[in-house]
């Protein structure tokens, strides 16, 4: 019985008469999905340290500087959108403010700096960033 194989007890891998470890089925699955998280955590790692740090400025997708108006006390969004632009719907220029500055709600303080969009700058409310040192 020399080409035998020799199966140890309650263990997955047999050992032929030769010596040689054989993995089986099961054995050869979970060494290959080992292996493959292994490297899908290596190339993950990797991933990370080459990705580019996103800095805030404030500076939009084609490197113009954001224009602002600063919150006088008792404004409100309604009001600068109805100041900012009398002909529009307040409505759709709050939904615009707010989601240019990430605001949770529509609810500001006075003296906050509030962006808006640059097709207002020459709107005599509005100051430049620069101005406000943002």
């Amino acid at each position: 019985m020399s080409a035998a194989a020799v199966q140890g007890q309650g263990s997955r891998e047999t050992i032929d008469a030769s010596g040689a470890l054989r993995l089986t089925r099961r054995g050869r699955i979970v060494l290959g999905a080992l292996a493959t998280i292994l490297v899908a955590g290596v190339l993950a790692l990797l991933a990370s340290l080459a990705a580019p740090e996103a800095m805030a400025s404030g500076e939009g997708p084609n490197g113009e500087q954001f224009e602002y108006v600063v919150v006088q006390p008792g404004s409100s969004l309604w009001s600068l959108a109805s100041d900012l632009d009398p002909a529009a719907d307040p409505r759709d220029l709050i939904t615009e403010i707010v989601q240019l500055n990430q605001l949770d709600d529509s609810s500001v303080q006075a003296g906050e700096a509030i962006a808006v969009p640059l097709r207002y700058s020459d709107n005599p409310l509005v100051v430049s960033g620069d101005e406000l040192g943002v």
